[in-house]
């Protein structure tokens, strides 16, 4: 594998996760002019300064991309997408002036600042260049092969658990997740390619890129920026949560109708989760806390609202391994339906490689402070406690 600084890690502007621009529509529709804040953060105790400039190159050739008419004309034939959008669309490109690179302190720190309808596709492509670039420079002997060979063995183990255990995977559901914190660009499409010529169970992926050049499923509904804007768009910060479900069903009344329920936390979540919207939205997405207990309470909520668990999917996303899909398959088998979004461990999971732990986050909008507070304490984000606090008492969070 050549590892050259030169080599572009994103040579498409469609490389990025799907629920980016199903964001990026409804805010053009909904917010045009909101103003954001959006900061990168390294959870590894890893010092990424020494790559700032090959970073800071890769981010000034980003601006340089634009969507393809090809590329255009392939998400115009999903449904969802509307004409005035697609259009805005063909005349985007990133502006590198957005994006701030420090290196003063004691980690890197990257900023981003601009209308939200303008930096929110910066997150994807920034985080899969600063995992790249790194591990081009720690892991340069690690090639394609080690991760197919890795992938075969998890496989393996996998289809040979779910043998011993009896498990039927009949209605197993495996979806890549992996663009952000992937080795690389390389290792992504060969590891997609192999799950879809090997793995019956493989449905799909996240990224649009691959979705379109294999003519696979494109999944992904919001993000937790979603929900954190509206923290700042909504006349009351408790009416938050209940205005950004609706105005997605408001932008997406009959299609992508999964939702996401950890920015503040599960059980906040469930009580602005009203008979309406859980009839309307067709699952659930799990990103924090205990997968299993998250799952029980969202099958006893569907229960005590009269709604037959069975119609409705929970789609399971927090540092998934193929193992841990397993379990919580079995768990639920034939009382709801599952899915499984395996992201760093399906396109960075190689003998040898410590896997980057890198986000970038929604911290300000409109000028204000916004957060998630998640079912995980470790996973939460916000600079402004006197903020956070306001947040835990809007949504009678405790502790």
């Amino acid at each position: 594998m050549n590892h050259s600084g030169h080599i572009g890690v994103i040579d498409s502007l469609l490389d990025t996760d799907a629920y980016k621009l199903h964001m990026q529509q409804a805010i053009y529709h909904q917010y045009p002019n909101a103003e954001a804040v959006a900061e990168f953060h390294c959870r590894s105790n890893e010092d990424l300064r020494p790559y700032s400039q090959e970073i800071q190159d890769h981010i000034n050739r980003l601006a340089g991309l634009s969507f393809s008419e090809e590329e255009i004309a392939y998400l115009s034939t999903l449904s969802f997408f509307k004409e005035d959008f697609l259009n805005y669309l063909k005349g985007y490109q990133f502006n590198s002036e957005h994006v701030e690179v420090d290196t003063s302190g004691d980690q890197l720190a990257i900023t981003i600042t601009g209308k939200w309808l303008d930096i929110i596709l910066w997150e994807v492509p920034l985080l899969a260049i600063i995992c790249e670039v790194r591990c081009r420079h720690s892991y340069p002997d690690v090639s394609v092969e080690d991760a197919i060979t890795q992938l075969k063995l998890k496989l393996a183990n996998f289809y040979q658990k779910a043998s011993e255990e009896g498990i039927n995977l009949d209605a197993f559901s495996l979806v890549d997740f992996g663009t952000r914190r992937r080795f690389s660009k390389e290792v992504h499409q060969h590891v997609v390619d192999y799950l879809t010529a090997h793995v019956p169970e493989f449905k799909g992926t996240s990224n649009y890129h691959l979705a379109r050049t294999r003519a696979l499923m494109p999944v992904g509904t919001q993000a937790h920026e979603w929900f954190q804007g509206h923290q700042q768009l909504a006349g009351e910060l408790a009416d938050s949560q209940q205005l950004a479900l609706n105005r997605w069903l408001q932008e997406y009344p009959d299609s992508l109708g999964i939702a996401l329920t950890d920015c503040i936390n599960m059980d906040a979540f469930l009580r602005d989760f009203d008979l309406r919207l859980s009839e309307r939205f067709v699952g659930l997405r799990h990103d924090s806390g205990d997968p299993i207990a998250w799952g029980e309470k969202a099958i006893a909520h569907y229960e005590s609202l009269g709604i037959d668990p069975k119609t409705k999917s929970l789609v399971f996303s927090d540092s998934l391994t193929l193992d841990k899909a397993l379990t919580i398959y079995k768990h639920f088998a034939h009382r709801i339906n599952t899915s499984f979004g395996i992201g760093t461990q399906l396109t960075c999971d190689l003998p040898g490689v410590k896997t980057l732990n890198v986000v970038l986050k929604l911290t300000e909008c409109e000028g204000r402070p916004v957060a998630k507070i998640s079912d995980e304490p470790g996973k939460s984000i916000c600079r402004d406690p006197e903020y956070l606090s306001q947040l835990r008492t809007a949504f009678k969070i405790v502790g």
